[in-house]
C-alpha cells in the first residue's frame, strides 16, 4: 500500500471520508484541504448506474460550463476558405487544412480542442490514430464535426468539456480551478449533471447517479450526497 504524505492525511483529517456532504460543503472542503502551491484543478468523479459495455448504455456527450474551466483552450480548427476565416474570426488558435495534418504528423499537438468540418473529415482520418489516443479527435456527438465552426470555436473557448463514461461506467471531468468560489464549482457541476440526465440511456436500470466525488489533483476525495444532489438537477 502506498504510503500518503504528510500533507495528505492532514488534509484526511480535516473531513469525514464516509460522509456524503451538500455538494456546495464538498466544493468548500475541498478548496479547503488543497494544498499544492498552484492552481489546482477541481475534478468530478460520477460513478453511473449503466454497462458501458452495451452500445445502447454508453453515455458520451460536452457541455459548456456556465463559469468555465480556469484554463485557457487552445482550439485547431480543420477547415478552408470562408470556414476558415470564420474559425479565426470566432477565436481559434489555429486553422487550415493540410498544412496542420502535415504538422501534426511531425509531432505537433499545442493545442487542446480539434474542431473539424464536415468535408475536412476523410483527410483528418488519416491521423485518427495520433488525434484519437490524445482524445483530440473531432467527433460529431460533441459537436467538435460541424459547418457551424464559430459557435463551435466560441462554446471551446467559452469553457466547453467532454465527457465520456469508461468502462466501469465512471465519467471524470475537470470542473474548474481551485482559485473558483465553491458557489461556482457547484454550478459548474450541476451543469454537468443536467447534461448527463439528458442523455440518460432508456435501458439503465435503477439509480442513475450511483455516486459523486469532487477532488483536486492532489487532494483526497470528498463524497457528495448523490441521492439530494440528483434531486436538485431534477427540479
Amino acid at each position: 500500500m502506498a504510503t500518503r504524505s504528510k500533507k495528505y492525511r492532514a488534509a484526511l483529517a480535516k473531513f469525514d471520508r464516509q460522509k456524503r456532504y451538500p455538494l456546495d460543503e464538498a466544493c468548500a472542503i475541498v478548496k479547503s484541504i488543497a494544498n499544492a502551491k498552484y492552481d489546482e484543478t477541481v475534478e468530478v468523479a460520477i460513478n453511473l448506474g449503466i454497462n458501458p459495455k452495451h452500445a445502447d448504455q454508453m453515455v458520451r456527450g460536452a457541455v459548456v460550463l456556465p463559469n468555465g474551466t480556469g484554463k485557457v483552450n487552445r482550439v485547431l480548427v480543420f477547415a478552408r476558405g470562408e470556414k476558415e476565416k470564420e474559425a479565426f474570426d470566432a477565436g481559434a488558435d489555429f486553422a487550415g487544412g493540410d498544412e496542420l495534418i502535415d504538422k501534426i504528423k511531425e509531432g505537433w499537438f499545442e493545442f487542446d480542442t480539434c474542431i473539424a468540418t464536415p468535408n475536412m473529415m476523410v483527410a483528418v482520418g488519416k491521423i485518427g490514430k495520433l488525434l484519437g489516443p490524445r482524445g483530440l479527435m473531432p467527433n460529431p456527438k460533441v459537436g467538435t464535426v460541424t459547418f457551424e465552426v464559430g459557435a463551435a470555436v466560441k462554446a471551446a473557448k467559452a469553457g466547453k468539456i467532454e465527457f465520456r463514461a469508461e468502462k466501469s461506467g465512471i465519467i471524470h471531468a475537470g470542473v474548474g480551478k481551485r482559485s473558483f468560489e465553491a458557489g461556482k464549482l457547484s454550478e459548474n457541476i450541476h451543469a454537468l449533471l443536467d447534461a448527463l440526465h439528458k442523455l440518460k440511456p432508456a435501458t439503465a436500470k435503477g439509480t442513475y447517479v450511483r455516486a459523486v466525488t469532487v477532488a483536486t489533483t492532489h487532494s483526497p476525495g470528498v463524497r457528495v450526497d448523490a441521492v439530494a444532489l440528483a434531486s436538485e438537477v431534477k427540479h
